[in-house]
């Protein structure tokens, strides 16, 4: 193999290299989003049943809920 062959095959090692560790951090990023997205999900079911519950408290306590 001549020097211009040899950098050539390191630059495609590099390159390959490169595009992997990429690709991981796209994964990464990709799962922590998701994650995140989960997380407020649950978050907003959670404010959504609590504020439904202080809702029915408050009719109760005024004698609206019949």
């Amino acid at each position: 193999m001549n020097n211009s062959q040899n950098a050539s095959y390191q630059a495609g090692q590099a390159k390959g290299q490169v595009q992997e560790k990429a690709s991981g951090m796209m994964e990464k990023a990709s799962n922590a989003a998701q994650s995140t997205k989960e997380s407020l999900q649950e978050a907003g079911g959670q404010m959504q049943a609590k504020a439904q519950g202080a809702a029915e408290a408050t009719k109760d306590a005024l004698g609206m809920n019949k």
